[in-house]
């Protein structure tokens, strides 16, 4: 990162702190190095704005250990009717959350309880932006703030790599950045996909994946 994007970067995560309406949150901005998040969220729909989060998931990573013992999969209760696009895609209908509700949450609760299983540590995920996005419309009403976490891409990872591959090639080579691409040439396990727990769980063994190759590759 060149100086002044992270003169900007600081400038802007001031700024976020100093937005911040409860100093019991100030955790937040204690960065943790070398611990890491993988989550992700299952949502009614692909409009941060108006669309409600359906459930949310997360893996702690230290080093380069996934420790499942530690995650977390929350299920919202929701007060819509869930869209038939969005059952297509996660197989959640409000029937299935109806039977669990003795163990559904609120969106706020949801979320309260993911911040303190982030804590500092940097967040890891595949087109991360849209789930931090999904978080910080509810962050901002509550809070006054956004995600103030570091933030790492898998797909990005995977295409640096990729890239390497051709380095001194004539031509960069389009390069396929779909989930399941990415996890068959990295040769990891597909759980299958659209569960909010399991799309964490294998973006955190391409992330392990990725790291291992990038050590090697100098």
């Amino acid at each position: 990162m060149s100086w002044l994007k992270k003169k900007i970067a600081q400038h802007r995560r001031e700024r976020n702190r100093r937005s911040l309406k409860d100093s019991t949150y100030q955790f937040l901005f204690d960065e943790t190095k070398e611990e890491y998040v993988c989550f992700d969220c299952e949502t009614t729909g692909l409009n941060p704005a108006k669309d409600r989060i359906v459930s949310l998931s997360a893996v702690r990573i230290s080093g380069d250990r996934i420790l499942t013992s530690q995650g977390i999969n929350f299920l919202v209760a929701q007060t819509d009717s869930i869209s038939e696009e969005s059952i297509k895609v996660h197989q959640i209908r409000n029937q299935d959350l109806q039977q669990q509700q003795g163990s559904l949450l609120s969106e706020e609760e949801a979320v309260r309880r993911f911040l303190h299983f982030i804590r500092g540590a940097t967040l890891v995920g595949y087109y991360l932006e849209f789930d931090v996005a999904m978080v910080n419309r509810i962050l901002k009403q509550w809070l006054g703030i956004e995600l103030p976490n570091p933030r790492i891409e898998v797909s990005e990872l995977y295409y640096d790599l990729r890239a390497k591959e051709h380095l001194y090639g004539v031509y960069q080579p389009a390069v396929d950045l779909s989930f399941e691409e990415i996890l068959k040439h990295l040769q990891l396990p597909n759980f299958g996909q659209h569960n909010a727990f399991n799309d964490a769980l294998m973006t955190a063994l391409i992330f392990v994946k990725l790291r291992k190759l990038q050590q090697t590759s100098f």
